[in-house]
């Protein structure tokens, strides 16, 4: 029995983490409308508490969990703590009394609750001081229904607007426009096609690079896996490697392999120039926590396709997925600039390839299409192994954010 669960972002108006949806299904080929809702959410509690702690999944940030009506009656929430979920009303619980008397209880005990796809009813004005967010789905509400649902709200400043199934960049615009609080879906996977930002590397990975370079005797392992976790370290490394300083023999397919054609005294060098020129500016954090996610992610699972010679590929082309929102560049003007791989830069412009398949795995997983990534992962024969690698590349990622962080 394995426990599927993925993890979507909810972001606020400065685009900083603030929690994340928790989706669950009862295995990659049981796609709702087929599972039964009161099961899904007793299984996703049930999983989160004793499969995968709730605090590796959200990484200590609060659970959004959907709760139909049976589970609400059956107190479930109250199994988690106040502070580590918001309770989420589906859509289609009909409000009433009883649920009304619910969400008086969970309100007492301190509970953040919240509407789930909201579709405008005059009773819903019942419940309106007790609500503390608002989800209102962008992909099917139209402009005049939303502008409707803000101009009841304006009584209640309390409730914060949540636009979901923000998919686009121009969506994310319009909800800032129109006063939305939170943010959820995937408009940071777009470029902004704004000026080009210089993301500056973290002052903690240079000063152990740094560090493992003064040796006479490089430990190359060691500098690769810093690089690895530091996208734009990563992004520095391959732009320097590109330079027309350099004769290269082949096209760079790794991080390792960028680090031996550049040698020991060149990487000394680059690493002294940003060290010198390191410069504080903020780093759209998600980005780069989703980035390192898909990183990791696809690594394991070509090491359990075992198909591919160096892993590593797999790593870099994950990692680049989003460096087009990251730069605010089109992904084919991002390639331009890096001396990638024709494999890589295939599965990333083309979506074409190996790659291409485990980096299409990772979307779907993210999104929780479970029909969709139980296809590939099972033309790729490693369907048992996604759950664990998506896990473990969480528990990865949440550790490499936390040295960043502390250090």
């Amino acid at each position: 029995m394995y426990f599927y669960a993925a993890r979507q972002p909810i972001l606020n108006r400065d685009k900083e983490l603030i929690g994340y949806e928790l989706l669950f299904r009862d295995g990659v080929d049981n796609v709702f409308p087929n599972i039964d809702g009161d099961e899904a959410t007793t299984r996703l509690i049930e999983g989160s508490q004793f499969n995968f702690g709730l605090e590796d999944l959200t990484d200590n940030k609060p659970a959004y969990i959907n709760f139909t009506l049976e589970t609400l009656l059956k107190g479930y929430p109250t199994l988690l703590g106040k502070d580590t979920i918001v309770v989420e009303i589906l859509e289609t619980i009909q409000p009433g009394k009883r649920l009304l008397a619910i969400v008086k209880n969970l309100k007492d005990k301190g509970y953040t609750i919240a509407l789930d796809d909201y579709i405008h009813q005059p009773v819903w004005r019942h419940f309106y001081p007790f609500i503390d967010i608002i989800k209102i789905d962008f992909l099917t509400c139209d402009l005049a229904t939303i502008k409707t649902i803000i101009k009841e709200l304006k009584a209640h400043p309390h409730i914060k607007l949540l636009a979901e199934k923000v998919e686009t960049y121009e969506a994310y615009s319009l909800a800032l426009d129109l006063g939305f609080d939170y943010f959820q879906g995937f408009f940071f996977s777009k470029p902004e096609m704004v000026q080009s930002k210089a993301l500056p590397p973290s002052e903690m990975a240079l000063a152990e690079l740094l560090y493992q370079t003064s040796s006479v005797e490089m430990d190359l392992k060691k500098i690769t896996d810093v690089f690895e976790r530091d996208v734009n370290l990563s992004y520095k490394l391959l732009r320097y490697s590109n330079s027309a300083a350099f004769t290269r023999r082949a096209e760079i397919s790794t991080i390792k392999q960028a680090l031996i054609v550049l040698g020991a005294q060149e990487i000394k060098k680059l690493l002294s120039l940003l060290f010198a020129a390191q410069i504080s500016a903020d780093k759209p954090v998600e980005l780069i926590r989703l980035s390192l996610t898909r990183a990791r992610f696809c690594e394991l699972l070509a090491i359990s396709h075992g198909q591919m010679k160096d892993t590593g590929m797999a790593f870099l082309t994950g990692m680049m997925s989003l460096m087009d929102a990251i730069l605010d560049e089109s992904m084919q003007s991002v390639m331009q600039k890096l001396p990638l791989s024709n494999d890589i830069k295939a599965a990333l412009l083309d979506n074409e390839g190996l790659l291409a398949q485990y980096l299409n795995l990772v979307k779907h997983y993210e999104k929780a299409d479970w029909s969709q990534a139980n296809d590939i992962s099972t033309a790729l024969n490693i369907a048992d192994k996604v759950p664990d690698a998506y896990h473990e590349a969480l528990s990865w990622v949440n550790e490499q954010m936390s040295l960043m962080v502390n250090t």
